[in-house]
């Protein structure tokens, strides 16, 4: 039972990134807060923040003192990149970033809303954002408060989201002959894992934060120089891959087709919820970023997952997908969140499959 503590936010939760729920207790954050939420009857969820009451002063201006404030006139804006829910994304050039170079691309995000709750909702998310530092997480730089419009700087990752990099990719891999088929699967099996295990990897740091993602999905996923990717969300995939999310209760936009049982029936989320969606990021891996249920509307995917899906119905095998990579699939699709792997496993299979000499890939006709 939590004894003297205040109330110091009820809003709308719109961040990329959510705090892991806890459905027994509540979850306490690296900032002190202890956050919960809930769902109204519309379907829009909330989360309530409270921390202990020491002092009512807290109540009147969001913490900032770990944000680091950069100079507006040292970002220099170049292009769109997109927009999202949250406001324009763009491509810009940012000074005295770092010492040892005068000028770095970075991509800025702007907030369009100037009202009270999209300024929590900001401020909260670069609070959060601030205490992610992994080498498979986007890098957040800081933010710019001292006018409007807001914004939020992150690195630059030179070829975009991994679901575009995947489809551009399979238009580039076509074999000529049956041996260059031969070395192509070979290659390109190595680099789908490389991929795969550095998205595990991010997803295991997160998990040892406490937080749960709840939109993983290579369109939130950035790759750049040398292959490296990395999980990110600008807050622009849900207007560029508008089919990918489906409208509830003519509120909530939920990515359903990465989504587990459990989270379409009950808005359940937990790290199981995001092993479940990392294997989903796996099939569109090994599809070269096919949509999951590709020949289903969201609203059959949505009757699917809640009846038929409850009966064992998975995402096929892709063609090229090994059995030992499908097996994996499999075991972050059980139905009930306590058998599905744990996300280091994954982690660690994948660093096996990766490592293991190139034999005859058990692969489909």
């Amino acid at each position: 039972m939590i004894e003297n503590y205040v109330i110091v936010s009820l809003k709308k939760c719109v961040l990329g990134f959510y705090l892991k729920l806890f459905t027994e207790s509540d979850a306490l954050t690296s900032s002190g807060l202890v956050s919960s939420s809930f769902l109204r009857a519309d379907d829009t969820e909330y989360s309530i923040s409270i921390r202990p009451s020491f002092t009512l002063g807290t109540l009147h201006r969001p913490e900032l003192e770990d944000l680091r404030d950069l100079e507006r006139h040292n970002i220099v804006l170049k292009r769109e990149l997109g927009e999202g829910a949250f406001g324009k994304v763009f491509l810009a050039e940012c000074y005295n970033l770092t010492p040892d170079q005068e000028k770095l691309h970075v991509a800025v995000k702007t907030l369009k809303e100037a009202s009270e709750s999209g300024r929590a909702d900001f401020y909260r998310e670069a609070e959060l954002l601030t205490n992610l530092q992994h080498e498979h997480i986007v890098t957040f730089y800081g933010v710019c408060v001292e006018s409007d419009p807001l914004i939020m700087v992150f690195e630059y990752m030179k070829h975009g989201d991994l679901n575009k990099f995947l489809r551009d990719s399979r238009k580039s891999s076509q074999p000529t002959n049956s041996s260059a088929q031969d070395h192509n699967l070979s290659t390109l099996y190595f680099c789908m894992l490389h991929i795969a295990q550095q998205i595990a990897a991010g997803m295991v740091y997160l998990a040892s934060q406490h937080f749960v993602h709840r939109d993983l999905a290579t369109r939130n996923c950035l790759v750049g120089e040398n292959l490296l990717v990395k999980i990110g969300d600008f807050g622009m995939s849900r207007d560029v891959y508008s089919t990918d999310y489906y409208r509830v209760g003519g509120h909530t936009m939920l990515p359903i087709r990465w989504m587990p049982p459990e989270s379409i029936m009950y808005r359940r989320f937990t790290t199981e919820s995001d092993v479940w969606s990392l294997g989903v990021v796996l099939w569109e891996i090994f599809t070269y970023g096919k949509q999951p249920w590709y020949q289903l509307s969201n609203n059959e995917v949505r009757v699917t997952f809640t009846s038929v899906l409850l009966r064992g119905r998975v995402l096929q095998r892709p063609r090229t997908c090994p059995k030992e990579v499908y097996d994996l699939m499999l075991g972050c699709w059980q139905r009930e969140p306590y058998m599905r792997l744990n996300i280091k496993e994954i982690h660690s299979m994948l660093q096996s499959l990766a490592k293991a000499s190139p034999v005859y890939l058990d692969i489909l006709g």
